[in-house]
């Protein structure tokens, strides 16, 4: 951990993170040690008409309900702190931005806001949250015990009878303005990130991988084009990725103690400087 932190405490700096570095705000991981196997809602799944639909919305109103009271927790705090010349995070909660980091690029969205399929308005989320409770009275409350997703739902199967209002704009669908299984993060985000990690093979940079398995590409690709641009990559997670093979150190170890250790050894060396 001390060599990789000398690595990375005074180079430049580009972080993807994934939801190993949410799990101490209270958000369980999607694949990390003791996670249960799942398979979250697909994008033609969703889309496929409106039993799909109320099955979703039902347990995102009793999911985010308890998402959106998690707070930043350590490890967002000092990446805050450390400013790196970009923050890309696979994660929807939020909670970089809460911490007060500016340059973040959310690739799969944020879970807080609503996108209408039909005229394409979007909306914040809490309010569609005062809508779904207005629409569904005692729901929340009969469903209090179940557990909650990384995703921001939760299991439930029970889901007949839940109502789910349209936009206000059209009366059309909506949808969370989040990127679900199936469907392509924008361009224009994977363009920022790509031009992000190519300057860090001309200034002597570091990829910081974060709470992240890799599995999916919407990540693992940045670690490859940062590998083969030679660039160095340090990875921190709680078992295996699918990008170990290609990183310069891979730790075992928390983010937020990791990420910690980092900004403290940053500061440390600013002051020598």
């Amino acid at each position: 951990m001390t060599e990789a932190h000398d690595l990375l405490a005074d180079r430049p700096l580009v972080v993807l993170t994934g939801a190993g570095l949410s799990t101490d705000s209270g958000i369980p991981d999607y694949r990390g040690p003791g996670s249960p196997s799942r398979t979250p809602m697909t994008y033609q799944e969703f889309v496929s008409g409106p039993a799909a639909q109320q099955r979703y919305w039902a347990r995102s109103h009793l999911g985010w309900g308890r998402m959106r009271h998690a707070e930043p927790n350590a490890g967002h705090r000092a990446l805050a702190a450390l400013d790196p010349d970009l923050l890309i995070t696979q994660n929807v909660d939020g909670l970089h931005e809460r911490a007060g980091s500016s340059r973040v690029v959310a690739l799969h969205g944020r879970i807080a806001d609503v996108v209408c399929l039909g005229c394409r308005s979007t909306s914040s989320r809490a309010g569609l949250q005062a809508r779904l409770a207005a629409a569904n009275p005692g729901f929340a409350e009969r469903y209090a015990d179940v557990a909650v997703r990384p995703d921001g739902d939760v299991d439930l199967e029970d889901t007949a009878g839940f109502v789910v209002p349209g936009c206000e704009a059209c009366g059309g669908v909506l949808k969370p303005d989040v990127v679900f299984f199936g469907e392509n993060v924008p361009a224009v985000r994977v363009e920022r990130c790509y031009a992000a990690v190519d300057a860090l093979a001309e200034t002597g940079g570091v990829l910081l991988v974060a709470g992240s398995s890799l599995t999916v590409m919407s990540g693992f690709r940045f670690v490859r084009r940062a590998a083969k641009a030679g660039t160095p990559v340090v990875i921190v997670n709680r078992g295996p990725t699918r990008g170990d093979e290609l990183a310069t150190y891979k730790l075992e170890a928390g983010c937020s103690e990791f990420l910690t250790g980092l900004a403290a050894a940053s500061a440390a060396f600013s002051m020598v400087e």
